[in-house]
């Protein structure tokens, strides 16, 4: 027979009801347990607990052999012969401590009497730090306190609102963490200055305790909802001038601004009032992400301030690059009338670029002659020409991006072992650590004052004689006599190599070499093995490296 499910609840309830007055009268049919002042006690207190037996529930061979023992949990605390026992306990520690009492005859089994459990605790401490909070116009009122320490007893709490015209909103909270609860109230903003009071207080079988009121205005306790729907446009594409906007609560008066570039620790703070989910920024950087977020306030001097805001994540919009490329050169002889000359540049730093570089814009020119200009487009950072061994050459490299171009680099390019009295002298290297090598040389005598830069130009050593790597170099000031060069660490190297070539069956021997720039490692230990399986080498795999062992 179907039934609703309010009527299944109460007639589960009833079950258990019945279960647990039934198991009641099963436990304690034969005696009582009987415990004075009070089942709860507070720390430090003595109780007095009896045990005594039913008629005609002595021992059934011999009613003088009763023996009655009190357990406290597991530990036999007091004995007594007769039809009732009775012991005063002290001492018992905070929670719940379980007495039972139990029935000796002889040499037989104890039998279960009844028991009673005594809890200790301590009277509620005065809750401190009440304070309450509306989240939005139209949130709820919540409020926290310290509850103070552990009662150890059954312990509810009581929270009380008042407000204008005798209004009182209450609800409790009983468990064991219960130091916050929510009204389900929204106050209105309809008097923003009236007044209310909040108090708490602690109840459980050793007494209570209340809170000092805490007293404020809708103005004290809303906090405004985050701002939303956050996002920035930049007038024309450009960051001179880049709107913030955002939705905000219909009250909010004060906004505070924090952002920052993706790479810094640090933000930049600002504050406005009145500004009606908008602001200009005027200072972000070209090509730089962004992270944006804002806080709201109802008042000037009341209230507090929302949480930030989901941050906006974005990247502002390229400018024209501003600095200039730091250009090299080599050139070449390639026979009586014909020489290869080859431009080298370093990228530009972020801040330089100030956007996506798409590509180098390089144009070579004879200074004086007749030689038409050489030009090209190239997204590499070097270029190579061939053109006629005579005549002086000039050279001009810039970078563009999306919005512009930089100021084009110019450099002559002029016979460098020709530069005579201007060479510097005794030029030398020495290590500094594994990644760096100092510099140092002499001013080129007395013709020193002359000098107005140095350049300090190195290359990677290629073994064998093979293509010439492409020249690093640095400038050094003239008061300078020595550089530091730190940027060619060699990678580490690695550890396990595959070898997919071996034959089976056969035997070979396998050591190992070194190779660094300096040379080549004597061998390392020998090793014999053999392959068992196919034949790789059938399959099309590359040729034996391995020598298979005599």
């Amino acid at each position: 027979m179907a039934c609703t499910v309010r009527g299944c609840l109460l007639a589960l309830i009833f079950i258990i009801m019945s279960l647990l007055v039934k198991a009641k009268i099963d436990v304690c049919k034969r005696g009582d347990v009987t415990v004075t002042p009070n089942h709860v006690i507070s720390l430090g207190s003595a109780v007095n607990i009896s045990c005594s037996l039913k008629p005609k529930q002595d021992c059934s061979r011999c009613s003088r052999c009763n023996k009655l023992i009190l357990y406290k949990f597991d530990r036999r605390i007091h004995f007594q012969q007769g039809r009732s026992l009775s012991s005063q306990v002290t001492g018992l520690p905070l929670g719940t401590t379980l007495f039972v009492c139990k029935l000796a005859c002889g040499s037989s089994d104890e039998i279960r009497i009844c028991g009673a459990e005594i809890s200790v605790g301590v009277v509620p401490e005065q809750p401190q730090n009440l304070s309450c909070v509306q989240k939005g116009e139209r949130g709820t009122v919540t409020c926290i306190w310290d509850r103070g320490r552990d009662t150890h007893l059954y312990t509810v709490y009581a929270l009380q609102l008042n407000g204008p015209k005798n209004l009182t909103w209450q609800k409790q909270c009983s468990d064991h963490d219960c130091d916050r609860l929510d009204l389900g109230i929204s106050l209105t903003p309809e008097s923003p200055d009236s007044g209310y009071t909040a108090k708490v207080t602690a109840i459980n079988s050793l007494g209570s305790a209340s809170s000092f009121p805490s007293t404020f205005t809708w103005l004290d306790i809303v906090r405004p909802l985050p701002p939303w729907d956050i996002r920035i446009k930049c007038v024309n594409a450009s960051v001179s001038r880049c709107i913030l906007q955002w939705r905000d609560e219909g009250l909010a008066l004060l906004n505070r601004l924090r952002y920052r570039a993706s790479n810094s620790r640090s933000w930049n703070m600002v504050n406005a009032t009145n500004a009606r989910g908008r602001y200009d920024l005027l200072d972000l950087k070209p090509f730089t992400e962004y992270e944006f977020q804002i806080s709201s306030k109802l008042h000037l001097s009341k209230g507090s301030w929302s949480n930030w805001s989901e941050p906006l994540r974005t990247q502002t919009p390229e400018e024209e690059p501003t600095g200039m490329l730091d250009v090299w050169y080599t050139k070449q002889p390639i026979d009586y009338n014909r020489q290869r000359i080859s431009l080298f540049w370093k990228n530009l730093s972020v801040s330089e670029a100030r956007g996506k570089i798409l590509h180098y814009r390089v144009s070579l020119q004879e200074v004086a002659g007749e030689e038409a200009t050489l030009q090209n487009i190239t997204e590499h950072t070097s270029w190579t020409w061939v053109v006629s061994g005579t005549g002086t050459w000039a050279a001009a490299v810039s970078a563009e991006n999306s919005k512009g171009s930089s100021p084009p680099t110019h450099i002559n390019i002029s016979d460098l072992c020709g530069a005579g009295p201007l060479a510097p002298l005794q030029v030398s290297p020495a290590a500094e650590s594994t990644d760096s090598i100092t510099v140092s040389w002499e001013p080129p005598g007395g013709a020193a004052p002359a000098v107005q830069e140095y350049v300090v130009e190195w290359a990677e050593h290629q073994p064998g004689g093979g293509t010439q790597a492409p020249p690093h170099w640095l400038w050094s000031p003239p008061t300078n006599v020595s550089a530091l060069i730190a940027e060619l660490p060699y990678g580490v190297s690695p550890n396990s190599h595959p070898i997919d070539s071996l034959r089976p069956r056969v035997t070979y021997v396998l050591w190992m070499t070194a190779l660094t720039a300096a040379g080549e490692s004597p061998r390392g230990n020998q090793r014999e093995f053999c392959q068992q399986g196919e034949d790789t080498a059938a399959l099309g795999q590359g040729p034996d490296r391995l020598a298979p062992s005599g």
